[in-house]
């Protein structure tokens, strides 16, 4: 990791949990796994004070453990997700064009405390909307309750791992720390929940001094107290859900830019159609056929199948092959080559990168010499028709700033 990323994960965890914390992940960014007893020792803070810090860590999948044969703890801090910290801004924004205010506020709460049950989501959400309503308003548990299940059921959020019930009942020593697990098919499985009831607003100190004294407020918490109905099961933000729809996103966006709308709006939806049953990493979409992706098209999107079979064809004949015909069933068997059209939106990226930075007959030996892998000098100026002198130098000024490497022949 870069002396650049250690100081902004220090940033952002001080921004967001304090001095101590900062302190615990960063000496854990920079030396790597280690025990509870190292690491007050290095950082000379009393073992409370790391035991805290560490939860925190922990809650927001900042920090993990491992148990070692020895029954040693080590805990490592995982970098690339405090980095994450700086988009969720947009992880929350992204929810709100989807799933409105209520969704914002569920993503919202559970990037804030890491982790938290359905119920506590569901109330506090409840509340906080009641707020921003108009005086005799209020918001419905059960309305909050149906936009989590649509954020499960797209997998924006999902459960966390726990502790396994037979490892509770064991009754042999406890292990020095509990082995969380998870069932795949659980992971967005939403507990049935009777959640009855309506957001409350928060008392004003006005409202205190003239309502009712306050020995007798703390009788209605306690007597009114309820087993948590969804205990022990906790949900988070599925980040890697977000970041797959900002790459939709994205692919969208190119074949909008290359071809029109009509085009889009169709690879739209067979990115909408896949984005459950596919994996973020995986190369390419599920097959689609026709048939369905014309059934799937958006309501009021009038275009004939004939139409819709013609756009196939020309999206599958296009060079930058984002969407291939995998067979003829159907109507026609279709994909989406994730991979290759992130590799395309990547070169484009560079391209107007060192456009910009060298000018456009720079731009060009560089797609030059993308395109042809590798390049003697004598054929650069060739193919790209720059004399030798402009080509030397425009070689040498990317060559300085690491945008191509040098590459020695043998005879």
């Amino acid at each position: 990791m870069t002396q650049a990323e250690i100081k902004l994960c220090s940033l952002l965890l001080q921004e967001h949990f304090g001095e101590i914390v900062e302190k615990i992940g960063v000496h854990l960014i920079r030396t790597g796994s280690q025990p509870l007893r190292v690491i007050a020792h290095d950082t000379g803070t009393s073992l409370d004070q790391v035991k805290k810090a560490l939860c925190v860590l922990i809650q927001h999948n900042l920090v993990s453990y491992q148990v070692h044969k020895r029954g040693v703890v080590e805990y490592e801090a995982q970098c690339s997700r405090v980095l994450r910290m700086l988009r969720y801004p947009r992880y929350i924004y992204t929810t709100k064009t989807l799933y409105s205010d209520t969704g914002e506020l569920i993503v919202e709460e559970l990037l804030l405390n890491g982790k938290l049950t359905m119920s506590a989501v569901v109330k506090k959400v409840a509340d906080r909307l009641t707020e921003t309503m108009e005086d005799g308003k209020t918001m419905d548990y059960a309305e909050v309750s149906n936009t989590f299940v649509r954020l499960a059921d797209t997998h924006f959020v999902q459960r966390c791992p726990s502790v396994p019930t037979t490892e509770n009942s064991d009754p042999g020593p406890p292990p020095p720390a509990p082995t969380l697990v998870i069932n795949e098919k659980d992971m967005y499985l939403v507990p049935k929940l009777s959640l009855i009831g309506k957001g409350k607003r928060r008392r004003s100190s006005d409202e205190d001094a003239a309502g009712e004294p306050k020995a007798k407020r703390p009788k209605h918490t306690t007597d009114n107290k309820e087993p948590i109905p969804d205990d022990g099961i906790y949900w988070q933000a599925n980040l890697d859900r977000f970041h797959q729809h900002f790459r939709d996103q994205a692919i969208v966006s190119a074949v909008a830019n290359r071809m029109d709308q009509t085009s889009s709006e169709i690879v739209r939806t067979m990115l909408r159609m896949s984005e459950i049953t596919t994996s973020s990493s995986a190369p390419f979409t599920q097959p689609l056929s026709s048939n369905e992706i014309f059934r799937s098209l958006p309501v009021g999107y009038n275009i004939s199948k004939q139409v819709l079979d013609q756009y196939l064809t020309l999206l599958a004949d296009d060079p930058l092959e984002f969407v291939g015909k995998s067979g003829d069933s159907g109507g026609g068997m279709y994909v989406i080559n994730l991979h290759k059209a992130l590799a395309s939106l990547a070169t484009a990226t560079l391209d107007s990168v060192v456009q910009e930075r060298f000018g456009s007959r720079c731009a060009r030996i560089f797609r030059l010499v993308l395109q042809k892998k590798h390049l003697e000098q004598k054929q650069v100026e060739d193919f790209a028709m720059i004399p030798a002198k402009e080509a030397k130098d425009m070689l040498y000024k990317m060559l300085s700033e690491n945008f191509m490497s040098l590459q020695v022949g043998c005879q």
